[in-house]
């Protein structure tokens, strides 16, 4: 057996309150190709941590028979400070509560350090560029400060990743269907990935102004490939967010079916060895972010859906009443209405819900006018 487990604890904490990140390498450290999995950087989303219990296994059994050809590095739980986060019996998993940051926001944004670092050292060898680059995305790591909980968690997670050739962070939406974010630079090399999942809708997520795990590491090589167009310069890091459906999307019998899918990626990267089955035909291809609508509550009040999950709807179609108790300055019902022709690919769970919450997406294919700068919802 190659697998390894290792411990990484986690800085800035209390006194005697030891926390750690649980990491399973199988592989050789130096052996490449290299591939990231992590699950629950939002802690609260389960779906990633039963995908993740059954890849492990799966992973286990071909680690025993010898089918690892590569490194593969899966981290079944990646936020242990968002699991212990509960309070009078609910999870609270999404914001880092001693200071109110999304844990899949704000990671640190390398690219114009790493332009002034590398920029006089790369040529045309692209292996030698991604070696110079890999080297000093590491010392930026190191460098970046590391005084709380959080930045210690992004900093052991970031370090893990950095180097290597595919990254998947494991997420799922409240109510939800199969769905990627990916730089569109990388589409074309993980279609087969969309294909195997079964995606409904992948989402283009170069400049979402959100700064999320995937796009950190992606950013670097972008941004470098921006700046010297001359040099030959590789997108080192292919990282990816899987949105695994919604939150109720837990089940044996789904997730295994999803890490088999994942197993199906990695033989066919030769992370393992043996015969990948042939990828199916993607039921999508690309669309922008700015052509999603996300409808947002106007008022207070209790949500009652006109369209389904999975539904294509017509711009102007109503989606969804908001039926609020009679007060002051609001109406008892208001309608809301698709913003764009497309297809209903998430809605909210809970149906109580604040003014300005978002209640569904309804991915289009047109660029909306409104949907410019900042494009997630927190």
């Amino acid at each position: 057996m190659s697998r390894e487990v290792i411990d990484v604890p986690l800085s800035g904490g209390t006194p005697g309150n030891r926390t750690a990140v649980r990491m399973l390498r199988y592989g050789a450290p130096e052996a490449r190709p290299k591939a990231y999995i992590h699950a629950a950087l939002h802690a609260d989303e389960a779906p990633g941590l039963l995908v993740a219990h059954h890849l492990a296994e799966k992973l286990d059994q071909a680690d025993a028979r010898g089918e690892i050809t590569g490194q593969i590095v899966l981290v079944p739980a990646a936020n242990p400070l968002g699991l212990a986060q509960y309070i009078n019996g609910d999870h609270l998993g999404r914001y880092d509560l001693p200071s109110g940051r999304n844990f899949n926001r704000n990671w640190p944004a390398l690219g114009d350090d790493i332009v002034q670092r590398v920029g006089g050292r790369l040529t045309d060898d692209a292996n030698a560029n991604r070696a110079v680059i890999r080297a000093a995305i590491r010392e930026l790591i190191d460098e970046h400060p590391q005084a709380t909980p959080i930045d210690s968690l992004q900093a052991i997670l970031s370090r893990e990743a950095y180097d290597c050739d595919l990254v998947l962070d494991l997420h799922c939406d409240d109510e939800g269907l199969m769905h990627l974010f990916v730089h569109p630079e990388i589409w074309p090399e993980v279609r087969d990935l969309a294909a195997e999942l079964g995606c409904h809708v992948v989402f283009s997520q170069a400049r979402s102004g959100g700064s999320t795990f995937a796009e950190a590491g992606v950013e670097p090589w972008l941004r470098l490939a921006e700046a010297f167009p001359d040099c030959s310069i590789p997108i080192g890091c292919q990282a990816i967010t899987l949105e695994l459906r919604g939150f109720v999307d837990v089940g044996d019998e789904i997730a295994r079916a999803d890490a088999s899918a994942l197993i199906n990626v990695l033989r066919r990267r030769r992370y393992l060895s043996g015969d990948a089955d042939a990828a199916p035909e993607p039921l999508c291809e690309l669309t922008g972010f700015d052509a999603c609508d996300i409808v947002r509550t106007p008022q207070f009040g209790v949500v009652v859906y006109h369209a389904e999950l999975g539904e294509r709807v017509k711009c102007g179609q109503p989606i969804a009443d908001i039926v609020s108790p009679p007060a002051a300055g609001s109406q008892e019902r208001i309608t809301l209405h698709a913003g764009t022709d497309g297809l209903v690919v998430t809605r909210r769970l809970k149906k109580l819900v604040a003014a300005n919450q978002v209640i569904a997406k309804i991915a289009g294919v047109v660029p909306l006018k409104h949907r410019r700068g900042y494009l997630l919802e927190d």
